[in-house]
């Protein structure tokens, strides 16, 4: 009887299943093997290569996140930091406008009182047996400008001059002309020293001076000429102002 095996190979005994691959014999081969010191070399460079730019790859790539964060950080500040500037800004001008103000109104009240002073000061000289005929300004001042700081030069203007703001809390000086007459010369004299001992008044100066006939009296006529100062505070004495209402 004739039989038939259908299945190649069954009938060869199983492998064992203990058997496996010998990594380190295989290892140990190969170093065998490679007894060339330049081709180590080259797998050692290829290997280090290999892990400086990993490394440097890694480092960059942190680097990079981290300045990210940072430009995101700063974007935001400069918004937040814009509108407080601009609000500073707005605060500034408005503060500026007010400072103007202040000073304009300041500049024409100092010189409210100038000839209230100069005529107390002038009758408070004047000796007995002496009058004046007329008491006049020589010289114009112009309207006080307020302290206006100019805006600063655009870099390379050449054109721009800096020019110093004009004090306009300083009262311009008064000239003024004073023309009387008298009795008695040595009046005259105490006239002048009195009105030079005032903190109001300076440079009286006696420009002339003459002979004239009066209703039938000889009399000294003179011309004075003098300057109104601004005083030291400890010279103007405030009075508190009270005023009843019903």
């Amino acid at each position: 009887m004739i039989e038939i095996n259908l299945l190649p190979g069954s009938g060869k005994k199983p492998r064992s299943r203990g058997a496996g691959i010998d990594v380190a014999a295989i290892a140990t081969g190969v170093a065998a093997k490679i007894k060339d010191p330049f081709l180590v070399g080259a797998v050692a460079s290829a290997l280090l290569a290999a892990v400086v730019v990993g490394g440097l790859y890694w480092y960059q790539n942190g680097k990079a996140t981290t300045l990210d964060q940072q430009m995101q950080r700063a974007q935001q500040d400069s918004i937040r930091y814009a509108a407080v500037i601009a609000q500073k800004r707005r605060a500034e001008a408005r503060r500026d406008s007010v400072v103007r103000q202040v000073r304009l109104i300041e500049a024409f009240d100092n010189k409210r009182y100038v000839w209230p002073h100069l005529m107390d000061e002038i009758s408070r000289a004047l000796p007995p047996y002496t009058w004046l005929t007329s008491v006049v300004q020589t010289n114009s001042t112009t309207a006080a400008q307020p302290d206006v700081t100019p805006p600063p030069p655009k870099p390379g203007d050449k054109k721009a001059k800096s020019a110093a703001p004009a004090d306009s809390m300083i009262v311009p000086r008064v000239q003024l002309e004073i023309v009387g007459q008298t009795v008695d010369i040595q009046a005259l004299t105490r006239f002048m020293k009195l009105l030079e001992a005032s903190p109001f008044i300076d440079n009286v100066t006696l420009d002339k001076s003459a002979i004239v006939i009066v209703d039938g009296k000889q009399v000294t006529e003179f011309q004075l000429s003098a300057t109104y100062q601004s005083p030291d505070s400890s010279a103007i004495t405030l009075v508190p102002v009270s005023l009843s209402v019903r």
